[in-house]
């Protein structure tokens, strides 16, 4: 079974460059998108003619904003977040016989205390959810836009972001308890050591084409 994530950043602007031609080729069973920016209700046409049988949203209350929708060539059972309020529309769970599925935008701490307390709740309440799931004997996945780098390798310029959000030791301080409660960075235990490797570039200064990025983005799996 092959899966993919992907931070769209808005939906529509994807769907309109075309942006899924890739798609025949790879030919994923399921593919996770992040920041669709839309809504069930309005949700483009294009979207339904990707060639999934299965088409899931959850959508924020603020129009415009966050959003993720789960594509699948299989059936689920479906719900929403069942572990923290979610009207920002980040997260869509899918029970596939003994294994649970988690596709998550997880918040941005921005420059915002708040925002960064929010952030680390969530990271929690989530991290407490998986780990009882595992507990019970089911497999847990969970794939999307994490918004944290784990460690030095995962981005270009660690000692400039050591007190940018997103870098923070607490947030980093979180994956490394996902990874001690038998959570596997599957990319890390694919690649192992391989910098130079990222997700997310910043529109400013030309960064994609420097590849002066961060990796942002994941697949967990249970152990």
């Amino acid at each position: 079974m092959k899966l993919i994530s992907w931070n769209v950043n808005g939906l529509r602007a994807v769907l309109g460059k075309d942006g899924f031609a890739w798609l025949a080729e790879q030919n994923p069973d399921f593919l996770g998108l992040q920041e669709i920016k839309v809504s069930e209700k309005d949700a483009p046409k294009g979207l339904y003619e990707l060639g999934f049988s299965q088409i899931d949203l959850n959508s924020a209350a603020r129009a415009g904003y966050s959003g993720v929708a789960s594509l699948a060539k299989f059936k689920s059972e479906t719900s929403k977040a069942l572990f923290f309020p979610d009207d920002e529309g980040r997260v869509l769970q899918h029970r596939f016989g003994d294994v649970v599925l988690f596709n998550i935008y997880f918040p941005n701490g921005q420059k915002d205390e708040a925002r960064l307390a929010y952030k680390m709740e969530f990271y929690a309440k989530f991290l407490a959810y998986a780990r009882s799931l595992a507990e019970q004997g089911l497999g847990v996945i969970f794939c999307g836009d994490v918004n944290t780098a784990h460690r030095e390798i995962d981005l270009a310029n660690p000692k400039a972001n050591s007190k940018t959000s997103g870098f923070l030791p607490i947030e980093r301080a979180w994956l490394d308890e996902v990874e001690a409660a038998g959570f596997v960075d599957t990319f890390r235990a694919v690649h192992g050591e391989l910098r130079d490797a990222y997700s997310w570039w910043s529109y400013r200064f030309n960064a994609r084409a420097k590849n002066v990025g961060w990796r942002i983005d994941y697949f967990f799996i249970s152990a």
